[in-house]
């Protein structure tokens, strides 16, 4: 009995020493996040019913002092609508943007930034880092929308829903920049 207990002793010293050795990155400079519509669809408690119909996973890069838009985001050229990976939105229901109908599913959101008018693009292609790959065949939709300057800077990309007679408006800010994204959703 003195040998099982002094093996499962080494055993356990063993595994310790092992999970030691695992090295963990550190905290992303730009964290992802997530927004959801209705914002409290995920936080729902026991025998209580979630319906989220519209979720954005997206990372956060900061200001940090740059110029963003027309600097470190070029006007007119494709970008991720964030850090790292590129920004994923599945629509849990069909939805309407402009007058395009997409189905529901999960796709990759670009941006193509310019001073006036940014054009939001949903594309089929996921799992992809950055905007590197990025292919307009595998483009769902494209659609414009203003440009409103913000007097308060955003210092970090943030996401958020607001709700609609008809369904839900993607805000969208950061720096001094931010766009909103009117969604019908489809019953």
């Amino acid at each position: 009995m003195k040998i099982v207990k002094l093996i499962a002793l080494f055993a356990l010293f063993g595994f310790a020493a092992n999970a030691q050795d695992i090295k963990y990155p550190a905290l992303d400079a730009s964290p992802a996040d997530i927004a959801y519509f209705p914002g409290k669809a995920a936080m729902v408690k026991k025998g209580e019913k979630s319906n989220p119909l519209i979720k954005v996973i997206y990372s956060r890069p900061s200001v940090k002092g740059r110029e963003i838009f027309g600097v470190l985001e070029p006007f007119r050229e494709v970008w991720r609508l964030g850090a790292n990976e590129n920004t994923e939105i599945k629509f849990y229901r069909t939805v309407t943007v402009g007058k395009i109908v997409i189905p529901r599913g999960t796709y990759s959101l670009f941006a193509i930034p310019d001073k006036n008018k940014w054009v939001i693009i949903f594309n089929k292609q996921t799992d992809r880092w950055g905007a590197y790959t990025y292919d307009a065949t595998f483009d769902v939709a494209r659609v414009e929308v203003p440009v409103k300057p913000l007097d308060n800077p955003v210092e970090a990309l943030s996401i958020v829903f607001t709700e609609l007679p008809t369904g839900a408006r993607m805000n969208i800010a950061w720096d001094k920049t931010s766009v909103a994204v009117p969604f019908t959703i489809n019953k």
